[in-house]
């Protein structure tokens, strides 16, 4: 056999996650637009009537796919997990938005980077998922990192933050459905999502409601473009690379968010946002890495003989 034809899959290999890690990023890019964008619209708009253009815009383009799958589209195992998903997936958003009509895009950034950590507790609280004590010990560094992000919101009430400390739990409950959702296609999950906010919308556009002009309407449905197409590119960044080699590219986010919080809001991140940012980041790293060992200690659990008396997965 010839080297080069040895050498062909690992370039072909290496080419998909070279593609990959560019979809990540790309990806990550675009939510950091839709995140400017929703500054600058929330300014002038509600976020009800925010939530109803962006969404029934992602709804009109994804229409013909869902039209393709209509046989089947409804067809889903576990819908009131659906109804949850969509439920967090609205919350989140809708108080992202409220929330960065108050504070600067890092600070409400700093507190969704946490959802990591919440998902891990959450997960040992209510999946009966089992965590040691490493990964609790993380799970407590990452709140004391909420805890320095929110400064003086700690003893002194700041309405702004808590609304973004909400937010990130309902990010959180977000990824917690996804994880009960893995045999649910990625249509149904982005649609439903997207309903769940149209449906909102619907109930809170009537409240607060002022009328868009031509250029803000074209924005915000935009936003809903923006925001279907980042889930999609980091969505198939994840099936063409390995997730340990892409998920931590989601911490770029903070990056984003601080060039342009500065560039477009002339925002400059307080120091204690930036330190409870790095500590949460470091946190989240940490889980992620000590999720991809307990995978690999469970595959490689799986191929021993069934009297091997191998651990299913390390006191983290």
């Amino acid at each position: 056999m010839s080297d080069t034809s040895i050498a062909r899959p690992f370039a072909a290999g290496n080419n998909t996650t070279l593609a990959g890690i560019g979809l990540m990023v790309f990806g990550l890019f675009l939510f950091g637009a839709n995140d400017v964008m929703g500054k600058w619209l929330v300014a002038d708009h509600s976020v009800g009537q925010m939530l109803l253009i962006r969404s029934a815009a992602a709804l009109l383009i994804l229409a013909p796919f869902i039209w393709r799958e209509r046989a089947t589209f409804f067809s889903v195992e576990r819908p009131f997990i659906q109804i949850a998903r969509a439920f967090c997936g609205t919350a989140e958003v809708a108080l992202f938005y409220w929330a960065v009509a108050y504070l600067p895009l890092a600070d409400v950034m700093t507190f969704y980077l946490a959802g990591p950590i919440y998902v891990t507790a959450l997960s040992a609280l209510f999946l009966g998922e089992r965590v040691g004590p490493a990964r609790w010990a993380a799970v407590v560094v990452g709140f004391c990192g909420v805890l320095i992000a929110l400064g003086p919101s700690i003893t002194e009430f700041s309405w702004p933050s808590m609304i973004a400390l909400a937010g990130s739990l309902g990010f959180s409950g977000l990824m917690v459905m996804t994880r009960l959702s893995r045999g649910t296609g990625d249509l149904q999950l982005i649609s439903f999502q997207i309903i769940g906010g149209l449906v909102f919308g619907v109930v809170a556009a009537p409240v607060g409601w002022m009328t868009p002009s031509t250029n803000g309407f074209l924005m915000m449905g935009l936003l809903g473009i923006i925001s279907m197409c980042a889930y999609l590119c980091v969505n198939r960044a994840l099936k063409l690379a390995p997730a340990s080699v892409v998920v931590p590219y989601q911490y770029t986010l903070i990056i984003w968010a601080v060039v342009f919080g500065y560039a477009f809001f002339n925002e400059i991140p307080e120091a204690t946002t930036l330190i409870g940012a790095a500590i949460i980041v470091g946190a989240g790293i940490f889980l992620f890495v000590r999720e991809q060992a307990q995978k690999r200690l469970r595959r490689r659990h799986e191929v021993q003989p069934a009297t091997a008396e191998v651990p299913l997965e390390p006191r983290a």
